[in-house]
């Protein structure tokens, strides 16, 4: 198993997320493990009323990773807590592998 929660494709990256709504301040909280898989631990403020914590997830990671909201696509789990996103761009991985580091 790799350690990361993410792996690059080509522009970009897929990332796995475990997401919990109504947890205070939106922050990355370190990496878990769903299934055998790591998963990025992922807090926002928003409730999951109505894709709001969907949307503050998207908001989240674009600013923290420095690209535009429509570079962040949900490929499964909208309705669920684990989540896997593309996030299209250039050099994701070291800018996420950064904001792991603290």
């Amino acid at each position: 198993m790799s350690d990361l929660p993410f792996k690059a494709v080509p522009d970009g990256i897929e990332i796995a997320i475990r997401l919990t709504p109504k947890g205070g301040r939106d922050r990355i909280e370190g990496v878990t493990e769903h299934d055998g898989q790591p998963c990025l631990k992922v807090r926002v403020s928003a409730p999951p009323i109505d894709g709001a914590a969907n949307k503050a997830l998207v908001a989240f990671l674009a600013k923290s990773l420095g690209v535009s909201r429509s570079s962040v696509t949900f490929l499964s789990g909208e309705k669920s807590r684990i989540k896997r996103l593309r996030i299209e761009g250039e050099g994701l991985s070291e800018r996420l592998e950064a904001l792991l580091k603290g």
